[in-house]
Parts: C-alpha cells; sequence; structure tokens
C-alpha cells in the first residue's frame, strides 16, 4: 500500500471515529430528552426500523442477555414506550413493537440533523451518493459484527 493510500485510509478511520463519538453523544442527547438510557433508546430505534421483534430477535441485534432485554422491554412497557402483542404464528411467543405514538413524539428531536444532512447531500452527486450508502452500509455491518464478536451473540 503506498504512503498515500495508507495516509487516506488513516483518515478515514479518524474521521469514523470521530463520527461515531459524535453518534454517541447525539444519540445520549435524544435519549435524555425522551427519559430513555441510551440502551433504551438504541433498543426502541431497532423497533422502530425493523418492527416488531421477539424478545429473542431483540437480543440477538442488540447483543443483550435475554435476560436484559427482558427487564428492558418491562421498562419501556412502563414508560408506555412499547407494548407487547401475541405472535401471529405462535402462541407461545410475544412480540415487542414501539407504540407509534412514541415514534412521533420523537419526530421533532431529529429535524435538524435529518434537514442538515439533507442540506450536505445535495452537494453530491447521485453516484458519489451511492459510494457513501455502499460505505456507510458496510461500515454497520462491520460494527454490528464486532459488537456481536465482543458479546458472542448473534441477530437471529
Amino acid at each position: 500500500m503506498s504512503s498515500e493510500r495508507e495516509d487516506l485510509v488513516a483518515e478515514l478511520l479518524l474521521r469514523a471515529r470521530k463520527l461515531s463519538t459524535e453518534t454517541v453523544m447525539f444519540h445520549t442527547a435524544i435519549a435524555e430528552q425522551s427519559g430513555l438510557s441510551a440502551v433504551e433508546s438504541k433498543v426502541t430505534d431497532y423497533l422502530a426500523r425493523l418492527g416488531p421483534l421477539t424478545p429473542k430477535e431483540l437480543a440477538g441485534y442488540a447483543g443483550l442477555a435475554p435476560a436484559s432485554v427482558t427487564a428492558l422491554v418491562d421498562r419501556l412497557e412502563r414508560k408506555g414506550i412499547v407494548n407487547r402483542m401475541p405472535h401471529p404464528d405462535d402462541r407461545r411467543k410475544v412480540l415487542v413493537r414501539v407504540d407509534p405514538a412514541t415514534v412521533e413524539r420523537s419526530a421533532p428531536l431529529w429535524d435538524y440533523i435529518v434537514s442538515a444532512t439533507k442540506s450536505v447531500a445535495d452537494g453530491y452527486s447521485d453516484e458519489q451518493l451511492q459510494t457513501v450508502i455502499g460505505f456507510l452500509e458496510q461500515a454497520a455491518a462491520i460494527t454490528h459484527e464486532s459488537t456481536v464478536r465482543l458479546t458472542n451473540r448473534s441477530a437471529e
């Protein structure tokens, strides 16, 4: 690898680290505004993005122990953030879903970051955006796999 390429990759890693830190701090602020812990907020995001999940599926995605997920879902249910519903295909299972009113209430917290990101995206061509999207998708997969490796759990 050329020295210039090594420098570019090092800069990429530094910028990714910076983005990661700023993202964690933003999501911590979102959680605090919503009266949630950071983990509660991110578990709620999994449910909002992926739809209803079983507690076991949620544990796999989040890299948490099943007992931790049960307690977490109990807390979120008491806060009115999620609710449990019967699984349509298996009466022994339940699904956890986000209360739609929760999503609606939290939407304004995202207004600035969404509009500012759209504004930045306006400066990129469609091809450049496709490249960025591809990179972010791969980076998210690597980050998830890193979580799985650290927690010895997997998403189902």
